[in-house]
């Protein structure tokens, strides 16, 4: 059976769960990643040198990276269904899964290791005011799109594309501090939030 390595704290490894649940793939799950399991181990780096979470082996395959994992789980088990078949709406979809890995969550780490798992180091006032500065001007630019877009990132349906966001969009509003008002991701957030699929990965324990 497909077995999925890494923690469901990770947004990275949510992004392939999530897709596994939306296209019913059965699969295992086993805990990788610190705090519960240290990947800088032989086992562990033998699968993937970087000692990063998620891990996808099916059959003796081994994958590495969320992004290769979500093509890989929509081509081979979903037909391709959670990507536009217009080659301009694929791309913009791609576009937007990277912006979200690249930029939406460049400057979410130190918000949430300060605010919400307190970690030692983390305590500067105004790092974290800096970082939460610099998150709000990224998070404009989704709530500018989203409020042209519709009901989804790209096109007319769902895509790889609304689950990366919306991963990106639940970490923005799951951490408690004072928020920019952002009317279009709330709105696009709450829509996200109905699809059965997705309520697993959008809790206060998932972060």
């Amino acid at each position: 059976m497909l077995k999925i390595l890494g923690r469901v704290t990770s947004i990275n490894v949510r992004k392939a769960l999530w897709v596994l649940d939306e296209l019913g793939i059965a699969h295992e799950r086993e805990d990788w990643g610190l705090p519960l399991r240290d990947p800088h181990v032989p086992e562990f780096l033998a699968l993937n040198p970087n000692a990063q979470v998620p891990v996808l082996i099916e059959d003796g395959f081994v994958l590495w990276e969320s992004i290769a994992i979500m093509g890989y789980l929509n081509q081979t088990h979903g037909g391709g269904a959670l990507l536009p078949a217009d080659p301009r709406e694929q791309a913009l979809a791609m576009q937007w899964v990277l912006w979200q890995n690249n930029d939406m969550g460049s400057h979410w780490g130190y918000p949430l290791r300060s605010i919400i798992r307190k970690e030692a180091g983390f305590d500067d006032a105004d790092k974290l005011a800096q970082q939460i500065a610099a998150w709000t001007d990224k998070m404009a630019i989704i709530e500018a799109h989203l409020a042209r877009s519709g009901p989804f990132v790209i096109g007319s349906a769902f895509s790889l594309a609304d689950i990366a966001i919306t991963l990106g969009l639940h970490r923005w509003f799951a951490i408690p501090f004072e928020h920019a008002p952002m009317p279009a991701a709330e709105a696009y957030y709450q829509g996200m939030l109905q699809r059965p699929a997705a309520k697993a990965w959008l809790t206060a324990q998932t972060p």
